[in-house]
């Protein structure tokens, strides 16, 4: 159902240059500036803090030093999958990559999920042409 008490169009910002790229928050700014020179001294004083048994400050210094994990570029030979035939060859390389360490298994099962994605689609491919074959033929 269409507003009736805006003059912007559906789908259409009242802003469309927006906030330029890498434009940062004031707050931002007016923080960076109250603790400009004082970074070194915060941070030594949170791994004090955090040395003698401040759980607080140690999850803070953990936090700091262990990046959150992302997603990581993996590299493996997978064979080809250009028939649903081909699926044991690549869960057999999938299976490989984990046992000799070069994949986690969670990376394994992402890695499944797009294989069976791509199985699908093959299967869906082939019976559209096997559909095609069958209503040409009786044609």
């Amino acid at each position: 159902m269409p507003r009736e008490d805006t003059h912007f169009e559906p789908g259409r910002s009242g802003n469309p240059a927006g906030r330029p790229k890498g434009s940062r928050n004031r707050s931002t700014l007016a923080l960076e500036a109250i603790f400009e020179g004082e970074s070194e001294k915060l941070s030594r004083r949170a791994i004090e803090m955090a040395l003698n048994g401040d759980g607080p400050a140690m999850k803070l210094c953990l936090d700091r030093l262990l990046a959150p994990r992302r997603d990581r570029s993996v590299t493996f030979d997978l064979p080809p999958i250009d028939t649903a035939a081909d699926l044991p060859k690549a869960t057999e390389a999938l299976l490989r990559a984990v046992v000799n360490g070069d994949i986690t298994p969670s990376e394994a099962a992402d890695i499944g999920k797009a294989v069976s994605a791509h199985i699908e689609a093959i299967t869906a491919a082939d019976l559209h042409r096997r559909l095609s074959e069958i209503e040409d033929a009786r044609r």
